[in-house]
């Protein structure tokens, strides 16, 4: 029995390719053990499969002034010693790491202890745990060809995002029944990512009334943002977070309204969904979302508002365009070249199990 350290989080789309990756990895014989925050989102995702999960101390490495600037190191440090007991304790043949910063420690315990680690990057440009962790990776994955320029030559692979495979079996019906909608109206699915948008969910209710006249919408805002005030609208729901009839709510969505996270986008790719993104601004950001957004528009899958662009006759624009040229849409991202990637990642991981890590030499 092979045995495999997941890891990955601070947000669901630095776990939910890890959870793609698990019934192909179990198949291959893989016993998986899982390395997350004590706190973290990671812990009750992973809390939903029969694997041991293991929470580190974890802290965030800030580019702008915070108190916690002074107290996160330690908590690295001692995260790093936490995951350096747990490496021995499971003695892995190999890592898989997401990103995020609780993978910082994780992956440079396992090069410590020469345990080869494969990084998945998300973004066209790597994020800072990543860039941390590159050196220390035996080989790291990509979703975008701009990424390659940035990722150390012979290490690096095209392989795009891991995608659960039950997104693909949703069913529509199911899904409007859940929310209690109708089948004759139309349905936008807004996803403000799983820690919520403040703007984008401001844009969305403000709306509201415009938008009910043609759609139902499904408003998926975020820990702690729902609406009160408008709970049992006609046509409108609001959840916190959705996993487990998620597949059924993007069957049924006709336009889907998100932010540009990449893992979201290549789902919304994958099941060739007409959709608005509306990226984090650079002042809440490192722009990654810009760029990821800015990908898929000149290929033609996504129609783009920037967020300082935002505004109630500018949304209320896109919907429109989008419905009338959904077919347009749905038409490239049919003709894209979609890989495998669930399978092509699992075959790097079995791949860098079998060997020393490189990044030791």
């Amino acid at each position: 029995m092979k045995r495999i350290i997941l890891t990955g989080g601070g947000t669901a789309g630095h776990v939910t390719p890890n959870i793609a990756l698990i019934p192909e990895l179990q198949k291959r014989g893989y016993e998986i053990h899982y390395i997350g925050s004590k706190t973290g989102i990671e812990k009750e995702l992973i809390g939903n499969f029969d694997i041991p999960y293991y929470g580190i101390s974890s802290g965030k490495l800030r580019r702008y002034f915070d108190v916690k600037n002074f107290t996160d190191p330690f908590r690295i440090l001692k995260g790093y010693a936490e995951a350096d007991r747990l490496m021995k304790k499971i003695r892995p043949d190999v890592v898989f790491s997401k990103g995020g910063f609780v993978t910082v420690p994780v992956v440079k315990a396992a090069k410590r202890r020469h345990v080869p680690c494969v990084l998945h990057e998300s973004d066209i440009s790597p994020g800072l745990a990543n860039r941390l962790c590159i050196s220390s990776a035996a080989a790291v994955c990509a979703n975008f060809p701009e990424t390659l320029e940035h990722l150390p030559e012979g290490r690096a692979y095209l392989t795009g995002s891991p995608i659960r495979a039950e997104l693909f079996s949703g069913n529509r019906l199911t899904g409007l029944d859940f929310c209690g909608f109708t089948a004759g109206k139309p349905v936008i699915l807004v996803i403000g990512g799983s820690l919520g948008s403040v703007r984008v969910n401001e844009a969305v209710r403000e709306v509201l009334p415009q938008l009910l006249e043609r759609y139902q919408i499904v408003h998926l805002c975020g820990k702690d943002k729902i609406d009160e005030t408008l709970q049992g609208t006609e046509g409108y729901v609001q959840y916190e977070y959705i996993q487990k009839e998620l597949c059924d709510l993007l069957d049924a969505a006709d336009i889907v309204i998100s932010r540009a996270g990449a893992n979201a986008i290549c789902e919304l790719l994958a099941l060739h969904k007409p959709n608005i993104l509306i990226p984090l601004s650079m002042e809440a950001s490192r722009g990654d979302q810009i760029l990821n957004a800015a990908s898929f528009e000149k290929q033609g899958y996504s129609y783009v508002i920037r967020e300082e662009e935002l505004t109630s006759e500018r949304l209320l624009q896109a919907v429109r365009e989008v419905d009338e040229r959904k077919q347009d849409y749905k038409n490239a991202m049919a003709a894209a070249n979609q890989q495998n990637a669930v399978v092509m990642v699992a075959d790097i991981i079995d791949k860098s199990a079998l060997q020393e890590n490189p990044a030791d030499s």
